[in-house]
Formats: structure tokens, C-alpha cells, sequence
């Protein structure tokens, strides 16, 4: 799998998220798998899931691999890249490239629950070590 998501410099849009979220959980998928998980849900239908498909593997973010008739899709890009590769835009384009005044605007909007405070003080004593 690639390093980066976004090695052709496309970003990946929310429905394609979704899309990525059912194929990173369970692959190799075929698109009528992808369709059982979303399509009801967000009220899509196969030409919509097929459309998304397609575009991410012009992104290439998934890969193909033909099974009869049909395709099966694969991931390119690993959740945890996409992940931090997104984090990391977030805060750079709205907190300066700092993490710390991102944790304080949700500390301030009360967006962190005690769980939350508890689990970022363990990470950040894991970190010190």
C-alpha cells in the first residue's frame, strides 16, 4: 500500500470516505457488497456506488481485480494514512500547523468528554517516556 493518500494530489470527498470505510473494514469487496453497507443508509443507489468506485480508483486509492463478472476492490492507502494525512491538513490549515490550540477550542466548546480528557493524558504520558 502507498504511503500517502493523496500521491496523485486528489483529495478523498466525504461520500468516497464512506465508501473507503466499508472497503478498509472488509476487502476484497465487490461493488454489491459496498452498496449492502451504504446504500440504504444514505439513500444511494448502485450507479451512485459504482460512480464512487470508480473515481477512487482513478485516485488510486483502491485497486481492481476482476472475479467472473464482477470486480472486487481492494485499498491502496492505509486508514491510518488517510487518517493522519487528513488530521494533519486539519491542523495546519485551521490552527497554524499547532495541535494545542486545536485541543483548546474543543476544551473550550466542551466537545471533549472526561473519557476523552483521561484517554489524551495517557497518550501524553506515553509520549514523554
Amino acid at each position: 500500500m502507498s504511503d500517502s493518500k493523496d500521491d496523485k494530489g486528489e483529495r478523498i470527498s466525504e461520500a468516497e470516505h464512506a465508501i473507503m470505510e466499508v472497503i478498509w473494514d472488509r476487502h476484497p469487496v465487490s461493488a454489491t457488497d459496498v452498496c449492502d453497507q451504504v446504500c440504504e443508509a444514505r439513500g444511494w443507489s448502485m450507479p451512485t456506488v459504482k460512480t464512487l468506485l470508480s473515481r477512487l480508483v482513478g485516485k488510486g486509492a483502491l485497486a481492481t481485480e476482476p472475479d467472473g463478472r464482477r470486480f472486487l476492490y481492494t485499498p491502496l492507502i492505509e486508514r491510518a494514512d488517510y487518517v493522519g494525512g487528513e488530521s494533519r491538513r486539519l491542523v495546519d490549515r485551521l490552527f497554524g500547523g499547532r495541535a494545542a490550540p486545536l485541543f483548546a477550542h474543543l476544551a473550550e466548546s466542551e466537545a471533549l468528554t472526561d473519557e476523552d480528557l483521561g484517554e489524551i493524558e495517557r497518550l501524553l504520558k506515553e509520549m514523554r517516556k
